[in-house]
C-alpha cells in the first residue's frame, strides 16, 4: 500500500483528493493537515467522507509527512516550495497541485506570483504532470508539478494542431469559462451566491497567472515562441470548465477529426467526440475525463476546438492521482476511472 499524506486538506482540491484516495485500492491515507482545523475529524468538516476517512486534521509536521511514500500539496501558491526539499531528501515523492514548480523560469514565476521562490534548484527537476505529454518522465519523477485547470483544458485542445504544425502559432485564442470552485474555498465577495449566480464575467484579461504556464506548454510542443490570447471567465456553476479555442489553419490536412483521434487514441482520459459534436461540462462532472471536439465553421481556415473538464478532477485532484499511479507503477486509471455524474 502507498502511504499518502495531504497538506491542505480543507480546500476544494483537498477534499476531492480525499474523496478519490479514500476509495483507491492501493492507497492508505496517513496524514491530513490543516492549521485551521487541527484536532477535528475530517468527516466532521466533510460529512460525505463519514465511515470512509477516520483521520483527524493535524499540524503540518515534517517528520510525519516524511514517513509517507507520497505527499500531495493542495495548498496556496508558495507553500509547497518551503517543505518540498526536505521531503525529497527524506525519500518521499511530492505532487504539488499549486503552481510552485510549474514554470521553469524562476524570474518569470516570481513576476507572476509576486514572491521569491525558495527552492528554485528544483525547478529543472520538477516534471510537468500532464500525462498525455510527459508520461515517461512522470514515471521516474520525485517531484511532479500538477497542471492548472485552464492549462489542462487548453493544452489538450491545442496540442494536436500545434504538434502537427497545422496552425499559425502566433495567433492562438483561448476563450475559457470556469466554475466558481476554481476560485477556491476561502471567503470572497465575488464568489458569494448573490454575486456569482445568474452572472457571467471575464477577469484577468490583461494577464492571468495561467498564461505563462499555457504558453510554456505550447512552446515546448512547437519548439518556438507562440502568441496566445487567453481570456478566462467566471460562470455560475459549482464545477466544470469549458475552453473554446481558435486557431488559423495554415497547412492542409485531410481530416482534423482523424488527427485528434489518432493523437489521443491511447489516452485513457481524453475522449475525442464524433465529428460535429459539442461537449458539455455536465458530461465530465466528477470524472477525470477531458472531452474534445474539433470544428471548421463554414469550411473556412479557422479551426475551433471545444474542450471540457471537471476543474476539480482532471483539472486538479484526479490528474494528481493519475500522476501518482504512474509514479508508483500502478495501472493508470486505478481509482479514477469513474463515470461522470448526471444530472
Amino acid at each position: 500500500m502507498i502511504k499518502a499524506g495531504i497538506v491542505g486538506g480543507t480546500g476544494y482540491a483537498g477534499v476531492e483528493l480525499l474523496r478519490i484516495l479514500a476509495m483507491h485500492p492501493q492507497v492508505e491515507l496517513s496524514v491530513i493537515t490543516s492549521r485551521s482545523e487541527v484536532g477535528k475529524p475530517v468527516s466532521g468538516l466533510f460529512p460525505n467522507l463519514r465511515n470512509k476517512v477516520d483521520l483527524v486534521f493535524s499540524e503540518p509536521d515534517p517528520v510525519a509527512l516524511s514517513s509517507c511514500d507520497v505527499v500531495f500539496f493542495a495548498t496556496p501558491n508558495g507553500t509547497a516550495m518551503a517543505t518540498t526539499p526536505a521531503l525529497l531528501d527524506a525519500g518521499a515523492r511530492v505532487i504539488d497541485l499549486a503552481a510552485d514548480y510549474r514554470i521553469r523560469d524562476v524570474a518569470e514565476w516570481e513576476q507572476w506570483y509576486g514572491m521569491t521562490h525558495t527552492s528554485p534548484q528544483l525547478l529543472d527537476e520538477a516534471v510537468y504532470g500532464l500525462p498525455e505529454v510527459n508520461r515517461e518522465l512522470i514515471r521516474n519523477a520525485r517531484l511532479v508539478a500538477n497542471p492548472g485547470c485552464y492549462p489542462t483544458a487548453v493544452l489538450l485542445g491545442f496540442l494536436p494542431l500545434i504538434e502537427a504544425g497545422l496552425v499559425d502559432s502566433d495567433n492562438l485564442i483561448a476563450d475559457c469559462k470556469s466554475a466558481v470552485s476554481g476560485a477556491g474555498r476561502s471567503a470572497n465577495v465575488s464568489t458569494l451566491l448573490c454575486e456569482a449566480s445568474e452572472n457571467l464575467k471575464a477577469y484577468g484579461v490583461s494577464g492571468h497567472r495561467h498564461l505563462p504556464e499555457i504558453r510554456q506548454g505550447l512552446e515546448t510542443a512547437v519548439g518556438m515562441p507562440v502568441g496566445l490570447t487567453f481570456v478566462p471567465h467566471l460562470t455560475p456553476m459549482i464545477r466544470g470548465l469549458h475552453a473554446t479555442l481558435y486557431a488559423t489553419q495554415v497547412t492542409e490536412n485531410d481530416s482534423l477529426q482523424r488527427l485528434f483521434e489518432d493523437r489521443y487514441a491511447d489516452e485513457p482520459f481524453v475522449d475525442v467526440l464524433p465529428d460535429g459534436s459539442h461537449p458539455e461540462t455536465r458530461s465530465v462532472k466528477g470524472s477525470n475525463y477531458c472531452r474534445i471536439s474539433v470544428h471548421k465553421p463554414q469550411g473556412r481556415d479557422i479551426v475551433v476546438v471545444l474542450s471540457v473538464i471537471d476543474n476539480l478532477v482532471k483539472g486538479a485532484a484526479g490528474q494528481a492521482v493519475h500522476n501518482m499511479n504512474l509514479m508508483f507503477g500502478l495501472e493508470e486509471s486505478m481509482g479514477i476511472d469513474s463515470v461522470a455524474l448526471m444530472p
